[in-house]
């Protein structure tokens, strides 16, 4: 388990990837680096919940596009207090290596404060979204969570 001073990476993907960066923090956390996961991912975690959040129809829930907006505002400062952002792209809706639009958001947020930008997997080939995600400059990893050793030299 990383101690409070080791280097950490907020992880960010679409909701439905849940799972999946719940088992990569704890790849992450072997390597001595902390993952910071957005709050729903840890709560699953820590409590074995449900992923509400990925089938959540915010138009019709309880909180509406607030209770959406107050997740938003909530990563993105998870995103600020950490070192770096690690983007967990997995294929989704038949796309492979999929970047939604509120995971653009929160590589800008990191961009904007000069926060390392690592993306799991490759650029998707297909996205509406392919030249801003390059403009960010991201570091491609092919899978390799070695590369998230860098924070422990910066």
């Amino acid at each position: 388990m990383p101690n409070p001073e080791s280097p950490s990476v907020a992880i960010c993907a679409s909701a439905s990837f849940y799972p999946q960066i719940i088992e990569l923090s704890y790849a992450i956390e072997a390597m001595g680096i902390r993952p910071v996961l957005p709050s729903t991912a840890e709560k699953m975690k820590h409590n074995g919940k449900e992923n509400i959040e990925a089938v959540t129809d915010w138009s019709a829930s309880p909180a509406g596009y607030h209770g959406k907006a107050l997740l938003i505002r909530e990563h993105f400062g998870e995103i600020i207090g950490s070192d770096a952002i690690l983007v967990a792209n997995y294929e989704k809706h038949g796309m492979a290596d999929y970047i939604g639009p509120n995971v653009l958001m929160e590589m800008a947020v990191a961009f904007e404060r000069r926060k390392p930008i690592f993306i799991l997997n490759e650029c998707p080939e297909v996205s509406p979204f392919k030249d801003e995600i390059l403009g960010l400059e991201p570091v491609f990893m092919a899978g390799n969570l070695a590369v998230l050793n860098s924070l422990k030299n910066s």
